[in-house]
This record gives C-alpha cells, structure tokens and sequence, in this order.
C-alpha cells in the first residue's frame, strides 16, 4: 500500500513540476532538473529492465522556452525507450550526459545535453529521413511521425541551436541537442512549420492522456 501511494504522489509531483516548466514564456531553468522530470514521468515506460546512467555536468541555468524543450526529451526518450524495448540485448541502458561547451570562434557558451540507448540503432539509409515530417519506421497506427520533426524546429529554428543523431546499426543512437546558454534574441514560438498549431501540442497530450491511464493502474496493494 505504502509502495504504490509512494509512486503515485511521485508521479503527480512529477506532473505538477513538468507543469510549472511547461510554459510558453522564455525563462531560465534547470536542466537537470526538467530532464529528472521527464524520467520520472516516464518511468512505468523504463520499468526495471532499463537502466539509466546520467553523466551530469555543471550546468548554470539555461535560458529557452521550458515547454517546447521538455517536449523533446520526452519524444527522444520515449524513441529510446521503444527503440530498447524491441531490442534482444540483455543490457538495456540509457544515457544521459550533460556539459558546458564554449565555441573557440565567438566564445559563446552552448549546453550540450547527449541521450544515448545501445538499441538497434538506425539504419544509414533512413538517418537523413529521420528528421523529415512525418517519417516513421512504426506500423500503421503507431505514430504520425512528428516527434523528431518538431524536435528539430524546437531545437534549430526556436532556440538557435543544433540537434544531432549518430548511430550505427547494431551500436544504438546518441542524440546530440545543443542550445545557447543565453539566447541570442528574444524568441518567438516556432509555428506554422506543420499546420498553424503549436509544434508539438498534440505529442503532449498524447503522453498526458497515457501518463493518467499509468496513474490508474499503479497498484496500491503491494509492498
């Protein structure tokens, strides 16, 4: 009883952070933080099989838009989950690494956030497709095939940053996000890539929808 009221009022403290980070406004947060969130929110997805190792480094706080960038650790986790989940190895890791980088050229700083899995991998045929709208190697029904696209808006026209992907088949995939640490202009919402609607508003209320079916179903009667 004890055990499953524990993991209920962690996931709604969780819910109720990603809540307060979830804002369309420009602010300066806690990376590690939004990223301890987000896995908090998805763990009945990790379950036990899936390790997680953080390589943390230290990290002031980073100016962006919480919202839109707590939306891209969710889909690139999520991808890693899946990814894993399907994979036979016995080891099933995610990993997390976080660093301060300095461009040598304009002495800017950049945060550098990598989220690795020792999945499958991507096939190098399908890595150049893999930010495009609407690709998707799920069946029919499993996805629309924007998790990647929007993260990629986010990242490059929203936050002036970069988004990167390195894999090799059989060696699992590292997404690569870099953002300023201080953005260079005021930024505006990056709409009407895909349609007039807030990139990535329905991927949310998706996890949203599946995060309040996890609630219902946590067992209070184990110990």
């Amino acid at each position: 009883m004890q055990v499953g009221a524990e993991r209920i009022r962690e996931i709604v403290n969780s819910l109720q952070h990603f809540s307060r980070l979830n804002q369309a406004s420009q602010k300066s947060i806690d990376i590690h933080e939004a990223l301890e969130s987000t896995l908090s929110i998805l763990y009945s997805y990790l379950g036990d099989e899936i390790e997680v190792v953080r390589h943390y480094g230290d990290l002031p706080p980073v100016e962006c838009y919480p919202k839109p960038l707590n939306q891209v650790f969710m889909s690139i986790l999520m991808n890693a989950i899946e990814a894993i989940s399907r994979w036979s190895s016995k080891e099933k890791i995610i990993k997390l690494r976080t660093e301060l980088v300095s461009d040598g050229e304009t002495g800017e700083d950049f945060v550098r956030i990598a989220i690795a899995d020792n999945g499958p991998g991507i096939a190098q045929d399908i890595q150049p497709k893999i930010f495009d709208p609407f690709f998707t190697t799920k069946d029919v029904g499993q996805g629309r095939g924007l998790g990647l696209t929007v993260s990629y808006q986010t990242i490059v026209s929203q936050h002036q940053g970069n988004l990167h992907c390195h894999s090799q088949p059989g060696q699992g995939a590292e997404f690569i996000i870099e953002i300023p640490l201080q953005q260079p202009k005021p930024l505006s919402p990056s709409k009407g890539e895909i349609g007039d609607r807030e990139l990535g508003t329905g991927d949310w209320e998706d996890t949203t929808m599946k995060l309040a079916m996890e609630i219902r179903k946590t067992p209070l009667g184990k110990n």
